[in-house]
């Protein structure tokens, strides 16, 4: 009896979740992003992260062809509305035997919530020599005086050995040594 006059309130909420996490994925990766708009590497990423993509019923190269369906000819992102469209291309195939809104809905429980991760990044490996090549406080000699006590480097005064660059030619002495005859 109440769940009627509550769908559209949750069909909202849900919404703003859905277009938060689009905002989210849109700006990954990218520094100059407004998150208003979401190019194809963003929405794969999206749709590989949140489910949508199984590896069955939908592809990567599903996921390709409907952003390139929905997305404006000659534009290379796709916007919050491009973005819902091409959800109502996917639901059917993701959510076979469901009705087209409820397809819709779960698809959208998929993605409510999510942030883009950093799965399959490269990490600073620390196996075998590695560690106790890496552990400044083992270093000896003039390698020593390169770091402080916490292992953070010191840069330019860590060297003794710096080089008067000041003069303009090879065999140049130093500043003020030339003679003055005139």
């Amino acid at each position: 009896m109440l769940l009627p006059l509550l769908l559209p309130f949750l069909h909202s909420s849900k919404m703003s979740g859905v277009e938060d996490a689009f905002r989210k994925f849109a700006v990954y990766g990218d520094t100059a992003a407004s998150g208003n708009e979401m190019t194809g590497k963003n929405f794969s990423k999206m749709c590989k992260e949140c489910g949508v993509m199984d590896g069955k019923a939908v592809t990567s190269t599903d996921i390709d062809i409907v952003f390139n369906k929905v997305k404006t000819k000659g534009a290379r992102t796709i916007t919050f509305a491009e973005f819902q469209q091409a959800m109502k291309e996917l639901c059917g195939k993701r959510f076979k035997g469901k009705s087209p809104e409820e397809a819709l809905q779960a698809l959208y429980g998929l993605i409510e919530g999510k942030e883009p991760g950093s799965a399959g990044t490269t990490k600073a490996t620390k196996v075998g020599g590695v560690e106790r090549l890496t552990d400044t406080s083992k270093y000896t000699g003039s390698h020593k005086e390169r770091f402080d006590e916490s292992g953070k480097g010191k840069g330019l005064a860590g060297r003794e050995d710096l080089t008067d660059n000041s003069g303009y030619v090879g065999g140049y002495r130093g500043a003020g040594t030339y003679d003055k005859t005139h």
